[in-house]
């Protein structure tokens, strides 16, 4: 369908949801409502034949936002110099948890700053992992929008 898996969680005891994470697989594409309506239906059809999730639960698919979760090796490289929070296991010279700006990927490391004190996180070792909201990190995702925007509307399907 043109689109990348970020993530899929199954949320919730009682009234449980499964949530899919997707963004295009064209980074100068912009996603919106529709797409995520696409996606679902396209999921539904899948999970009404197959059944794999027993008892009721709610489909909920979404973009990953400005403040996603960082999943792939990858993410990390796209992201570099940006905030992000991490959780590791096992530990790093004694912290689980890290508020810290990415400033690489090495191999299989992340390589992080925080007050002023460099780590090399193996990407195996990392729990989970999200950016932190920040003006620059909002400022650089108006701007690609704005460029994916122009490049649409530029494009011979694009424009009304």
């Amino acid at each position: 369908m043109g689109f990348e898996l970020v993530q899929v969680r199954l949320l919730g005891q009682t009234r449980r949801t499964l949530q899919v994470m997707a963004e295009p697989a064209d980074p100068n594409r912009v996603m919106d409502v529709e797409d995520c309506a696409d996606i679902s239906r396209a999921i539904s059809a899948i999970l009404d034949v197959h059944d794999p999730i027993p008892g009721a639960y709610t489909l909920e698919v979404t973009s990953p936002g400005i403040d996603r979760p960082l999943v792939k090796l990858g993410d990390y490289a796209r992201f570099a110099g940006h905030l992000a929070r991490l959780e590791v296991e096992p530990d790093i010279e004694g912290r689980k948890r890290f508020k810290a700006t990415i400033k690489a990927v090495d191999g299989e490391d992340i390589v992080i700053e925080q007050d002023g004190q460099e780590f090399r996180v193996p990407y195996p070792s990392i729990r989970k992992a999200r950016l932190v909201l920040t003006d620059a990190l909002i400022k650089v995702a108006q701007q690609a929008h704005e460029a994916r925007l122009a490049a649409q509307d530029e494009s011979p399907e694009g424009g009304v």
